[in-house]
């Protein structure tokens, strides 16, 4: 599980990639903000990105993984991958032909 702090950016400005054993999270934050009173105007806008890269180990498996985005708090859920069980390989005795 990777948990990371959104506050403020809306699940269609985040983008998250996996490539190479490498998640990377990138975000933008864009808020435009205007109060108009009788005695004054504020107009205030901000405009900000970030990335995050962080190395996967080698037993997960990227295609399973879910993205949610709950007030602000971005959970990743990377489930392990199916262990590989060995295989066993059959010895046959030879056939002599005669």
């Amino acid at each position: 599980v990777v948990r990371a702090s959104v506050p403020g950016i809306k699940p269609e400005d985040v983008e998250i990639t996996v490539a190479d054993k490498l998640l990377t999270i990138r975000g933008e934050t864009k808020a435009d903000n205007e109060i108009k009173e009788e005695n004054y105007h504020l107009r205030e806008r901000r405009l900000g990105s970030f990335t995050r890269t962080i190395a996967l180990p080698q037993n997960v498996d990227v295609d399973q993984i879910e993205a949610v985005n709950e007030h602000g708090a971005l959970t990743l859920t990377i489930p392990k991958a199916a262990s590989v069980k060995p295989k066993r390989i059959e010895v046959r005795k030879q056939i002599q032909s005669n």
